[in-house]
């Protein structure tokens, strides 16, 4: 490993021994997305998961009256994944779309199987990054819940401005649970403050 592999930004040298990376990153498979290239559509089983090195992900569900639903964005670092579907092998009913042209690295389920029971670092950063997930969707929807729109706009931007900055504002506004139209009077709102 001459050259400093993307991945080692995700398992680094201080979690993880330098022999458990030569197993670990090689694994991972480099994988360009285009832009509106799907990594998983609904009604499939998720057989891998993704990390972005470069670009932006989106993930939706379509509701009873056909439109699309954002539940969750992606950027550099991220992981993107359906948990239930790729851990309990059953469909999802969310779509995963590339928003921009997209880098990322891919391991599929097997070999995700093997690494998770093979090398307990592995195993323990990935039950982390399950909980920190599970963490974030629960914050979420107690959110939409319990905090006004302009709120929810406020901490989006505080957290993820990346994602602000470059995703549509339709798709933003099906996130945040408003119309295109009060997300754009929020957003004047803000500034103006």
């Amino acid at each position: 490993m001459n050259e400093k592999h993307f991945l080692t930004n995700i398992f680094n040298d201080q979690q993880f021994k330098k022999e458990e990376l030569e197993i670990i990153l090689p694994k991972y498979k480099k994988v360009d997305f285009l832009k509106n290239d799907f990594l998983l559509n609904e009604g499939k089983v998720a057989n891998q998961y993704w990390f972005i090195e470069k670009g932006f992900v989106r993930s939706f569900a379509t509701d009873p009256e056909g439109k699309d639903i954002s539940t969750n964005f992606y950027s550099v670092g991220d992981v993107v994944i359906d948990w239930p579907s790729f851990f309990l092998r059953n469909s999802t009913r969310e779509n995963i779309q590339a928003l921009t042209d997209c880098i990322c690295w891919q391991l599929d389920f097997e070999t995700f199987q093997h690494l998770f029971h093979s090398i307990e670092t592995f195993r323990e950063h990935g039950r982390a990054r399950l909980v920190g997930s599970y963490f974030a969707l629960k914050q979420n929807s107690i959110s939409m819940i319990t905090d006004q729109a302009k709120e929810r706009y406020k901490k989006l931007v505080k957290e993820k401005p990346q994602i602000v900055q470059n995703v549509p504002l339709k798709q933003l506004a099906t996130y945040l649970g408003v119309t295109d139209t009060s997300l754009s009077r929020i957003r004047k709102e803000i500034a103006s403050e």
